[in-house]
């Protein structure tokens, strides 16, 4: 129940976003639409970041206009439905086309994550699935795994945000978790040039004995294009 309302509040999302509106705005209009939902508890936060505020990723909203070309991204963190919560990042881009050169970001980010679900499965560990991504200096340069912390990570989820298993590069090669049936989680990737954009992505899933189930199920496979419209100058831009 909590994959479909995070389905729906995506296709609101999309829906609402446009040139114009504020980060706080596409928040407000989204927690309002969650919150007349039967069975809503709370919303702990509506993450809507655009622009240069998606890289490096302060998991947040602001004032700031959305502007056409914008990449945008939504993030469902905790609403919490007769107890039940919720992770489910999307990327989407407002009133274009992405550039390849998004496009290729957003590829490289949807292959670290599809890579670490494909590795999750009854009797592996989550240093199986961590080893499926990049080292902090591999992928963009910094010192210490630690300068990263959640950029590429998975956290569990069901009565509270950040049940176990936690995955992550930073303990989880060190400390290996045994992936047991049953187990709910999130596993969330990114990437992105500084102060420029940046994309991000999540699914929510359930272990089974012989599967696993995805049970996020908003178009995940390319970014999201809002409206899209053709005319835009490239003189004088950065």
């Amino acid at each position: 129940m909590v994959g479909a309302i995070g389905d729906a509040a995506h296709w609101e999302c999309m829906k609402f976003l446009k040139p114009g509106l504020t980060e706080n705005q596409v928040t407000a209009h989204i927690m309002e639409f969650l919150y007349n939902i039967p069975g809503m508890e709370d919303v702990e936060d509506v993450i809507v970041s655009s622009g240069l505020n998606t890289w490096p990723n302060w998991r947040n909203f602001s004032d700031r206009i959305i502007k056409p070309g914008d990449i945008v991204f939504m993030d469902l963190a905790a609403l919490t439905w007769n107890g039940y919560k919720s992770c489910y990042y999307r990327t989407y881009c407002v009133g274009k086309e992405p550039t390849k050169e998004q496009k290729e970001y957003y590829a490289t980010a949807l292959k670290w994550l599809y890579d670490s679900i494909k590795a999750v499965k009854v009797g592996a560990t989550t240093r199986d699935i961590a080893l499926k991504w990049p080292s902090a200096k591999e992928a963009w340069g910094y010192k210490e795994e630690d300068q990263a912390a959640a950029n590429l990570w998975g956290h569990g989820l069901g009565l509270a945000q950040y049940d176990p298993p936690v995955i992550s590069r930073i303990w989880s090669l060190d400390h290996p978790v045994e992936i047991k049936e049953g187990m709910v989680f999130a596993l969330e990737t990114q990437h992105g040039k500084t102060h420029q954009w940046g994309v991000r992505i999540e699914e929510m899933l359930i272990v089974h004995k012989d599967r696993i189930e995805i049970v996020s199920n908003f178009p995940v496979e390319q970014i999201t294009v809002v409206d899209p419209m053709v005319g835009y100058s490239t003189y004088g831009k950065s």
